[in-house]
């Protein structure tokens, strides 16, 4: 993409629930996902690289497509929408709202164009504004779960925005650069802290969300789960030591791998992470600021689960379960590389980890687990189409988290459950180990 230095994001949201902050709210996710698209040139609008990049028209329709369906025509039985059709091309992946055009044809529609997606962008956010103005309190009440559950959608497909279009820029072979290096980006440490391991003890722990704010369905129901003693990598892996598992013949030893992750190590010829090429004895990685040296003290990204899996291993340990992970993180602050940095790439480590503290819990690379995405004790989707938007997923992936570089703040807690099958690599997607006591 040509390439701007974005401002500061300051997309916030906040738990009141007065129509104020509704609307200041609404405005600002809005504005946000426009933001992220100013670097882009009409061409870069349209391209779908694989079946799982869509193309960035394709999102900023389907999250005006959601405040359609699921706010405007509910509350406002008179509401037509002016292009009907959009429905069938926009819609994701709710069955139950009707026949949709297929996921990986994405790419193929040229029409409507991009201007015609922002007039149908501005249309509805003028008739969401006019909703959230004059409603009265108890229909204002009654609509604020969705509300909070549209702008939590948005940011998500903010997020795949940022990692959609870093893949459709990786497949040109000029290397476009989305975003130029930023100046106010920390110098790398000289020296990255050894890894130390920081002590869990054993324990009936509740895991999930509770109380208060928003949380996604599948964060829930809050229950207990027994933890043998473990301990977690006081930082996250780092490309130095990932690049000693590849200089250690690390993809080419099936013992170390899972045997589906071997099978697609040698479909898919892997010998790195994602993004990464070795030109003239040197390793490289494509980055939204365009191609650059591998900076060893970054935390390494872009791997799949059977890579960390297999990294794990070869290091003598484990990934952590969710639960694990969540029980390390809740005590935590939610500090961290997010999108608000404005820099769309993992940072080095700033600050000294030690056996006492354990650093980079949140943002820079969503933290793989061994844990499979599945219902928590006495989960049940919500009724309806929004009952859609996680419980179906639960088969053949794993939970990711922490959040990303690509991820706004408000965004994440530590209840939060990412989702992706194994061999997904495309998001920002990292390595924190884990072992028994």
């Amino acid at each position: 993409m040509a390439r701007y230095m974005p401002a500061k994001p300051t997309t916030t949201i906040t738990p009141s629930l007065s129509r104020q902050s509704l609307v200041e709210q609404y405005r600002r996710v809005r504005s946000f996902s426009e933001q992220l698209c100013r670097p882009l040139v009409t061409e870069d609008y349209v391209i779908q690289s694989m079946p799982d990049v869509s193309p960035t028209k394709w999102h900023l329709a389907h999250v005006t497509w959601f405040w359609e369906t699921f706010l405007l025509s509910p509350a406002r039985p008179d509401y037509r929408s002016p292009h009907p059709q959009y429905a069938y091309l926009f819609n994701s992946y709710y069955n139950s709202i009707g026949t949709r055009h297929c996921r990986p044809r994405r790419g193929l529609i040229s029409r409507p164009t991009v201007k015609e997606t922002y007039q149908y962008r501005a249309y509805i956010d003028e008739q969401m504004l006019d909703l959230l103005e004059k409603i009265d309190e108890g229909q204002l009440t009654a609509l604020t779960p969705i509300i909070t559950l549209g702008l939590h959608h948005e940011q998500q497909h903010q997020e795949l925005m940022i990692t959609d279009i870093k893949h459709v820029f990786s497949c040109n072979p000029v290397y476009p650069v989305y975003q130029a290096a930023n100046p106010d980006r920390p110098a790398s440490m000289a020296n990255i802290p050894p890894l130390a391991w920081v002590a869990y003890p054993e324990g009936v722990y509740w895991i999930g969300h509770e109380g208060e704010g928003f949380a996604f369905d599948n964060e829930g129901p809050h229950h207990r789960q027994f933890l043998q003693p473990f301990q977690l990598a006081s930082r996250l892996t780092t490309n130095g030591e990932y690049l000693e598992f590849i200089e250690d013949g690390g993809y080419q030893n099936p013992l170390l791998w899972l045997s589906d992750g071997w099978r697609t190590v040698q479909e898919e010829e892997w010998n790195a992470p994602l993004y990464w090429e070795k030109r003239d004895g040197q390793w490289r990685m494509m980055t939204v600021s365009g191609l650059r040296p591998v900076d060893k003290t970054e935390p390494v990204c872009h791997v799949s689960y059977y890579e960390a899996d297999a990294y794990a291993r070869w290091a003598n340990a484990r990934l952590a379960t969710e639960g694990e992970w969540e029980v390390a993180a809740r005590a935590l602050p939610i500090e961290g590389s997010f999108v608000e940095r404005g820099l769309f790439h993992p940072e080095p480590l700033q600050q000294p980890s030690s056996s006492s503290k354990i650093a980079q819990m949140f943002g820079d690379v969503w933290e793989w687990t061994q844990s499979s995405y599945s219902p928590y004790p006495g989960y049940r989707p919500p009724p309806g189409a929004v009952g859609e938007y996680n419980g179906k997923f639960m088969c053949d992936q794993y939970v990711l988290r922490g959040g990303s570089c690509a991820t706004s703040r408000s965004h994440i807690r530590p209840t939060y459950r990412n989702f992706f099958p194994a061999a997904a690599r495309w998001q920002f997607m990292g390595i924190r180990l884990a072992k028994e006591v």
